[in-house]
C-alpha cells in the first residue's frame, strides 16, 4: 500500500539499463537528493522578506531619480451601498444591476458608473509599485544572469551541447551548480508566494502556468540529474528577462522615452530570438534528439520534455503580445506594456476627468455645466426675443410714418 516506492521506480527516473546504485557511485554532494529540494522553501520565504525590503527603503529613491511620479488620483466618494455591491458582487456591474442601484442610491446612472471606474481606479498599482517590481525583478534576473554566466563559462556543456548527456545519469554536480539552481527555485517558488498581492496582467493565467511549470521543471531535474541543460535553460530565460524589466523601468520614469524604446527594440529582439529560435533549435533538440545518442527513451525523458514544451507554448503566447507591441511601436502608438494590468485595459481613456471625476461629488459639477448650458440658451433666445421686438418695433415706426405722408 505504501506508494512511495512506486514514485522512485528506477524505471521512472533513469534510462533502460540504469539502476539507482550506478548513481550512487558518486559522492552525496556530487549527486543530487530530492531532499535537497527541501531548502528551496525557506529562500522562498527569504525572497519575500529581502524583496520587502528591496521595495520599502531601496526601489523608492531609484524611482526618484528616474522621475518616477504617481498619478493623482481622484478618491469615489463614500457610499456604503456601492461599497458593498463592488467587494461583495461585482467590480462592473450589469445595465440591469445599475439600474437597481440607481433606485437604491437615489443616484443618475452616470454618478454609478463614474463611481465604479473611480473606485477601480483606487485599486490599480501605482506606478511606484510597478517600479518597484520591476526593479526587483531586474535585479533578481542580472544577479542570476551573471552568476549562471560565470558558474558555466568553463563547464563543457556549455559550448557542446552533447556533454549534456554524456555518462548520464552518472554525471557529478558542482556545488555552485547546486546553489544556482536553489536560488532560480526559491525565487520562482517566492513569486507563487507573493501572488496574491502582485500586480494581475492580461497575462495573469499565464504567468501563474510558467510559475509552476518552471517549479516542476527545476524539481524533476534535479532529482532525475538533468542539471546541465537546466542550467542552460534557466540562462537563457534570465538574459531575455533582465532587459524586460529595465525597459519597463525606465517606462514608468519620466523623459526616458528614447531610452526605453530603444531597450524595448533590444528586448523584443532578444526575447524572439532566445524563446523562439535558440530554445527550440538548441536546448528542445539537444533533450530531444541529441540525448537520444546516449540513452533510450523513458518516462523522465517524456516528462522533462513535456514541461519544456509548455515553456515554449508560452513563449509563443508573449511573442504574439511582443510583435503587437512591436507593430504599435512602429505606428508610434504604443503607450503601455501589452502586458499591463488588467484594469487599464477594461478602463477608458481616464485623462477626460474634467467632467467624468466631479460627476461623483453629488452631481454638483454636472449640475453647474447644466446651469452653464441652460444660461447659455437662456440668453440667446432673449436675445433673439429682443431682436424681433425692435425689428418689430421699426416696422411698425415707419408704417405709422407712410400712413402719416
Amino acid at each position: 500500500m505504501d506508494l512511495l516506492p512506486d514514485v522512485w521506480r528506477q524505471d521512472y527516473w533513469l534510462p533502460p539499463g540504469v539502476t539507482w546504485r550506478d548513481v550512487e557511485q558518486l559522492a552525496d554532494s556530487d549527486r543530487p537528493r530530492p531532499h535537497d529540494l527541501l531548502i528551496a522553501l525557506p529562500l522562498a520565504l527569504g525572497f519575500v522578506a529581502l524583496r520587502y525590503v528591496f521595495e520599502r527603503f531601496f526601489a523608492p529613491p531609484m524611482g526618484r531619480c528616474l522621475g518616477v511620479k504617481n498619478r493623482l488620483q481622484v478618491t469615489a466618494a463614500s457610499s456604503p451601498q456601492l461599497e458593498s455591491f463592488y467587494t461583495q458582487r461585482s467590480r462592473q456591474p450589469t445595465q440591469s444591476e445599475i439600474v437597481r442601484l440607481m433606485s437604491l442610491c437615489g443616484k443618475t446612472q452616470r454618478q454609478i458608473e463614474t463611481w465604479f471606474r473611480l473606485r477601480r481606479n483606487q485599486d490599480r498599482p501605482s506606478l511606484a509599485k510597478k517600479f518597484a517590481d520591476a526593479a526587483w525583478r531586474f535585479f533578481f534576473y542580472l544577479t542570476a544572469f551573471m552568476a549562471g554566466l560565470a558558474c558555466l563559462i568553463d563547464s563543457p556543456w556549455f559550448w557542446d551541447r552533447r556533454e549534456c548527456w554524456r555518462h548520464y545519469p552518472v554525471q557529478p554536480m558542482e556545488r555552485a551548480h547546486y546553489w544556482y539552481y536553489m536560488l532560480e527555485l526559491g525565487f520562482y517558488g517566492s513569486l507563487l508566494l507573493r501572488i496574491p498581492v502582485d500586480i494581475k496582467r492580461k497575462d495573469f493565467k499565464e504567468q501563474v502556468i510558467h510559475h509552476l511549470a518552471t517549479i516542476f521543471l527545476l524539481s524533476f531535474s534535479y532529482c532525475a540529474n538533468y542539471i546541465r541543460i537546466g542550467t542552460l535553460v534557466m540562462l537563457l530565460h534570465d538574459s531575455s528577462d533582465i532587459l524586460l524589466e529595465s525597459a519597463k523601468m525606465f517606462n514608468y520614469g519620466t523623459g526616458w522615452r528614447k531610452t526605453c524604446d530603444t531597450l524595448f527594440v533590444v528586448f523584443a529582439v532578444a526575447f524572439l530570438v532566445t524563446r523562439l529560435v535558440i530554445f527550440p533549435s538548441k536546448i528542445i533538440h539537444t533533450s530531444l534528439v541529441l540525448s537520444m545518442e546516449e540513452f533510450e527513451p523513458f518516462a523522465g525523458y517524456y516528462f522533462f520534455n513535456v514541461l519544456l514544451m509548455v515553456l515554449q507554448a508560452l513563449h509563443i503566447f508573449w511573442a504574439g503580445l511582443i510583435i503587437r507591441m512591436v507593430y504599435k511601436f512602429l505606428k508610434g502608438k504604443l503607450e503601455k506594456d501589452e502586458r499591463s494590468d488588467e484594469e487599464s485595459e477594461v478602463e477608458e481613456e481616464e485623462d477626460d476627468k474634467g467632467e467624468e471625476e466631479n460627476a461623483d461629488r453629488g452631481g454638483d459639477y454636472c449640475w453647474e455645466r447644466s446651469k452653464d448650458k441652460m444660461n447659455s440658451k437662456l440668453s440667446m433666445l432673449t436675445n433673439s426675443c429682443v431682436l424681433n421686438k425692435l425689428t418689430n418695433h421699426r416696422a411698425s415706426v415707419a408704417d405709422k410714418m407712410r400712413k402719416a405722408q
